[in-house]
């Protein structure tokens, strides 16, 4: 009996299912409470390189973090350098500036968060809920910590002479750096999978990610609204953020319905 029920572990672990034995040495459906979900060949992989990964941002983001509490002055040197020039060249092309705007109400965080509803949406009647899940986890979170790291640091936007654009509130982080690395990272987790390693798709879901972060972050800067040091911040904690939440929610026991 004992070599039995050894020989039925050893398999279950093979299959990567949960089984149950009953008294008899048979194997028996796990009832609905155990039944755990199989290892599948699109669950992401290399969870602990995902919450490494979320913790190497962090260093890079607290540390950008106390250079700018501090006023550094190297870096606000080059702060003031960077958003000079880019100032200099919107008060000399309009067109750039009509882009630019354009492109920063497209994409900022309000749009962002609805488009992410819609996907959460989507993805709960498609029967993905621990994706839909992740994403709603992911765009609140980050949401919250925008604005809480404002108050934290208290930093002041840029105060230029015939400014080209206005916007209201505390510099740093960028919410709408922060946001677009969080749509970004959404989705590359929620399509790349769907590619099915099909090379060309793969390249247009990666390219429509960096398109929509980095044009984004850099708007705010070319727009004269942002210090570059607060688009960084925010690309850093919006990609720590989908990191963490990634790892987390793969993390937590996955339990079949029954």
């Amino acid at each position: 009996m004992d070599i039995i029920r050894r020989n039925l572990a050893t398999e279950a672990r093979t299959a990567g299912r949960t089984i149950a034995v009953d008294d008899y040495g048979g194997r028996g459906a796990a009832p609905p409470s155990e039944r755990v979900l199989p290892v599948r060949r699109d669950d992401p992989p290399n969870l602990s390189a995902r919450t490494t990964s979320g913790v190497l941002l962090l260093v890079p983001f607290t540390l950008l973090t106390t250079l700018v509490a501090g006023d550094w002055s190297p870096l606000r040197r080059l702060d003031v350098a960077v958003t000079a020039h880019l100032h200099g060249y919107a008060l000399d092309h309009p067109s750039w500036v009509w882009v630019m705007s354009g492109w920063t109400d497209i994409f900022a965080p309000m749009p962002l968060r609805a488009a992410a509803l819609a996907l959460v949406i989507w993805l709960a009647h498609s029967d993905a809920r621990r994706l839909a899940t992740w994403v709603t986890t992911t765009m609140v979170l980050g949401g919250l910590l925008g604005p809480l790291l404002k108050l934290l640091v208290g930093r002041d936007r840029p105060d230029l002479p015939d400014p080209v654009a206005q916007a209201p509130g505390l510099a740093f982080p960028s919410g709408h750096a922060l946001n677009a690395a969080l749509a970004a990272g959404v989705l590359v987790v929620v399509f790349l999978p769907r590619t099915r390693a099909r090379s060309a798709a793969r390249a247009a879901v990666w390219s429509g990610a960096l398109l929509i972060a980095v044009v984004t972050g850099f708007s705010r800067v070319a727009l004269g609204v942002h210090w570059t040091s607060d688009v960084l911040a925010g690309w850093l904690l919006g990609a720590a953020v989908v990191a963490a939440t990634y790892a987390a929610v793969n993390f937590w026991p996955r339990v079949r319905a029954g």
